[in-house]
């Protein structure tokens, strides 16, 4: 009769437990993820086969390039090429300075509307993280976010390109 009473105690405990577990929405983890400047693409909409956040951006530099540094690159703003994943399209702008990468700005991410989304999320500051410290793309794969690291370091790559990098 105890253990009868204990099950059925702890039953109760555990429903009541997971019941009032609430997860973290996308925007509250890291404070919005994707940061001020893909904010707005990261909601819109998906209306072609392979779902983007926003639409296609050209795949040339955004910004007039300023004369050549010592170390050979150009400063300003350079957009990577869209990199098509499994889950849609990757794409992100490389701002450089002096010679150095100073910002990642992600132009475009998958956009599904599940919980791929929510890697996504978590991902995207990592995968920044990464690029800033190593100034290169040359950046380790996000666990859970493979196909988004992969098309992210291949955009990244290719603005660095541009920048003589």
């Amino acid at each position: 009769m105890r253990r009868v009473v204990l099950a059925l105690l702890l039953t109760a405990v555990g429903l009541g437990l997971l019941l009032s577990f609430k997860s973290r929405s996308a925007t509250a983890v890291g404070g919005g993820a994707l940061g001020s400047e893909a904010a707005a693409t990261a909601t819109a909409p998906a209306t072609s086969a392979s779902p983007t956040a926003s639409a296609s951006a050209p795949a040339t530099a955004a910004s007039t390039p300023t004369p050549t540094t010592k170390s050979g690159a150009k400063s300003g703003t350079f957009t990577g090429t869209a990199e098509s994943t499994q889950f849609g399209n990757v794409q992100v702008e490389a701002v450089i300075s002096g010679g150095k990468l100073t910002n990642v700005i992600v132009l475009q991410v998958p956009d599904r509307g599940g919980y791929e989304d929510q890697i996504v999320q978590i991902a995207v500051p990592e995968l920044k993280s990464e690029a800033l410290s190593a100034q290169s793309a040359n950046i380790d794969v996000v666990s859970g976010a493979t196909y988004t690291s992969q098309g992210y370091a291949e955009s990244l790559q290719s603005a660095l390109d541009q920048a003589g990098l």
